[in-house]
C-alpha cells in the first residue's frame, strides 16, 4: 500500500482539528509537535473530548 504524503503542520488549513490529526497519524509521525498543541490545555471539545491549547484545534471548543 502507498502511503499518502502529508502536509506540513504550518500548511494545514481547516483540517487542523485534533481529531482529524490523530486520524491522519501525525500523532505517530510527529509526538513532539503534537505535545506542543495540547500542553496546558485551555479547551474541552465537548464532541470527542479531546484537550488543546488553542480552542482552533478542536470541533466544538469549550473553555475548561
Amino acid at each position: 500500500m502507498l502511503k499518502k504524503k502529508l502536509p506540513k503542520w504550518d500548511d494545514l488549513g481547516h483540517e487542523k482539528h485534533l481529531c482529524y490529526l490523530v486520524n491522519m497519524r501525525y500523532l505517530e509521525s510527529d509526538l513532539k509537535k503534537f505535545k506542543e498543541l495540547v500542553r496546558d490545555p485551555k479547551y474541552i471539545c465537548q464532541h470527542c473530548g479531546r484537550l488543546a491549547t488553542g480552542k482552533d484545534r478542536l470541533c466544538q471548543p469549550v473553555k475548561l
